[in-house]
């Protein structure tokens, strides 16, 4: 059997690109519109991950191979579970942490589509490009910022980085190239 992975990308079809461009754009603004809600999910949704990730770990600790792996996966799974635990127990302070993570994430998500931009050819380039720079405009921002402006940046710099995903999927509907999402 052979397994084709291949990297996201937007749907080939123009009137997929434009529902999912629909559905983003209605998800960034509620995420900007309610910010605090959208970090509180956001928060909440990372930690039950967190705790799904841990319990997964533990249900393999059986197949590992030896009693260092097997002691890995033990170590791993609970630091999970236990970070899961935390965050969806005390999701305010947990949103801190989260707020750091998410200024390094979006510095890392726009020098990847920097990247994309000076690989791309076609129409949607300079897109790909602006979406890059702002991107890590963003990041930098949060991380400058921080800790002060945790409570509501994850929400609206979810919200923001949402709606030019969907821009960006409006544009490449109408000119008919699909683009590498991120």
């Amino acid at each position: 059997m052979r397994v084709v992975v291949q990297a996201m990308a937007i749907p080939a079809s123009p009137a997929l690109r434009i529902a999912t461009a629909v559905l983003l754009l209605v998800a960034g603004a509620a995420s900007i519109v309610f910010p605090f809600l959208s970090a509180a999910a956001v928060t909440l949704a990372f930690g039950a991950v967190a705790v799904a990730a841990g319990v997964s770990q533990l249900l393999r600790l059986g197949a590992a191979a030896d009693l260092k792996a097997r002691i890995f996966r033990l170590v791993a799974s609970l630091l999970y579970v236990v970070g899961g635990l935390f965050v969806l127990l005390f999701p305010v302070d947990s949103t801190f942490s989260i707020t750091l993570f998410l200024g390094a994430l979006l510095v890392v998500e726009g020098v990847m589509e920097l990247a994309a931009a000076a690989a791309a050819a076609g129409p949607a380039r300079s897109l790909v490009l602006l979406d890059g720079i702002i991107t890590c405009l963003l990041g930098g921002m949060v991380l400058v910022e921080w800790p002060s402006d945790t409570l509501w940046v994850v929400g609206t710099l979810f919200g923001v980085a949402l709606l030019f995903s969907a821009f960006r999927l409006f544009v490449s509907s109408a000119e008919g190239s699909p683009q590498t999402n991120s």
